[in-house]
């Protein structure tokens, strides 16, 4: 099957599950406090339903806009603008006639089952599959290190002792601490053994976003090609996956970064190689061998300054997997929503930058999420992702969201006066309009980098 509709069968599959456990957050309390409930919908009936069912007070349906789902409640303000109901005397069903207490454990119902759903997956997930990991090994040669972050005092094979004070899990994670969380000292061990405690600004989360560079730091690997594009100067001169760069024009190099470094500094020139090949891995070499698996190629760059020649940072023999025991699986997996609601919230900051507005996605971001090919453990990681996005999203003081009602909700609580239903229509329409406005954004960002390919 084309992998886009395996990318899009995963995205319905997990929207749905998403929304009809969502909207029962709201739907049970509902029940539970008595208050009436005229509609329970996956996805939204415009002018008509795929599929609908009334039972008892409440029809059960299937609309055919995918774009969410709701549930109707008696003597609500909301996106319904049912003016006709709202005019009449308050019945003791309605959801105007409760206390304002049950209001907001309804409201809040919808939240707090995506905050709980993906706990519960990500706990499953690592009971289940475990947590991968990166092996230790991958960083006995340190951390290759951006340009920017030199000017600090980070040195290229320097390793991450410490971040605050507090060790890491793994090396590369200093990557997101440094752009979604606080980080004020990081402790390091140069390559010449000696160590550095190296502070930090409190904007360098945003300096690094700004200049693009979104991996500050990786693995130090050796200067093994990994693959060849086709057709490129390297493939045309015969270098192959496997071959292991030993100079350039007569200067040792002994990783990936410093090679790539020459290679870049020689745009348009034509540079000497030397590489270590072996016979069972490239067999048949035409080229101008020194010794048994040894040999000499002379390149001319492109304009950019490379040659067509990749490595990969990380290789499938470097990532180990954890595995947990149920008890251990359960505090794992707090932890990992804990953290992905944290770093979720904290890259919000982004979106109020050009940069960052212009990487906001909609369904086609999300569904570019999902594997080409189904996994289940990849698509439950990501189905627990995009509900705790759901949960950030739906709980942002908007009217029109979960949050907006809730916001008017401990007004109420707080000063003691409900208030003016004009004043709470006019908000549900102003925060319908913005929503639809985001949405169109979102997703109209998502045309422009298909037709671009950026």
């Amino acid at each position: 099957m084309d992998p886009f509709f395996i990318k899009a069968l995963q995205l319905l599959l997990s929207l749905s599950i998403l929304i009809v456990l969502h909207e029962l957050g709201h739907f049970i309390p509902a029940k539970l406090f008595n208050t009436r409930v005229e509609k329970f919908y996956l996805f939204f009936d415009v002018k008509f339903s795929l599929f609908k069912k009334k039972i008892g007070d409440t029809v059960y349906g299937i609309g055919w806009l995918p774009l969410g789902g709701y549930v109707k409640i008696s003597g609500m303000i909301d996106e319904s603008m049912d003016r006709e109901q709202m005019s009449k005397p308050p019945e003791p069903w309605e959801f105007r006639s409760k206390p304002a207490w049950q209001r907001l454990i309804i409201m809040l119902g919808g939240v707090t089952v995506n905050v709980v759903l993906g706990f519960l997956i990500y706990m499953m997930v690592l009971f289940v599959y475990g947590e991968n990991y990166l092996s230790p090994e991958v960083f006995d040669d340190g951390l290759e290190t951006a340009e920017v972050m030199k000017d600090y005092g980070f040195m290229d094979g320097d390793k991450i002792l410490s971040v605050d004070g507090e060790p890491l899990q793994s090396q590369i994670d200093i990557n997101k601490y440094l752009l979604l969380r606080n980080v004020n000292t990081v402790e390091v061990q140069h390559p010449t053994g000696t160590k550095e405690t190296i502070s930090l600004p409190e904007d360098i989360g945003q300096q690094l976003f700004q200049s693009g560079i979104l991996q500050p730091f990786s693995p130090v690997k050796q200067p093994i090609i990994d693959s060849v594009l086709a057709d490129s100067p390297a493939a045309k001169a015969g270098l192959k996956q496997g071959d292991l760069i030993t100079s350039v024009n007569g200067e040792k190099v002994n990783y990936w970064h410093e090679f790539r470094q020459k290679v870049e500094a020689s745009q348009g020139e034509t540079i000497s190689l030397t590489y270590d090949s072996t016979a069972e891995a490239n067999p048949g070499l035409d080229k101008e061998l020194n010794g048994e698996g040894f040999g000499k190629v002379d390149i001319t760059t492109n304009e950019e300054g490379n040659i067509g020649v990749f490595t990969s940072a990380i290789s499938a023999d470097d990532i180990l997997t954890r595995d947990y025991s149920f008890g251990e699986s359960i505090g794992a997996g707090f932890d990992f929503a804990y953290w992905t609601l944290h770093d979720y919230a904290a890259q919000f900051k982004y979106v109020f930058t050009k940069k960052g507005a212009s990487q906001v996605g909609g369904f086609g971001a999300i569904g570019g999420l999902f594997p080409e090919a189904w996994d289940w453990k990849a698509f439950w990681t990501t189905t627990a992702f995009i509900s705790i996005i759901l949960a950030f999203m739906n709980i942002l003081p908007i009217p029109a969201l979960d949050g907006g009602h809730v916001m008017f909700l401990l007004y109420e609580m707080i000063s003691g006066r409900k208030p003016n239903e004009k004043v709470m229509e006019y908000a549900q329409m102003i925060g319908f309009f913005i929503l639809i406005a985001l949405v169109l954004f979102a997703n109209g960002n998502d045309v422009y980098r298909w037709l671009t390919g950026d």
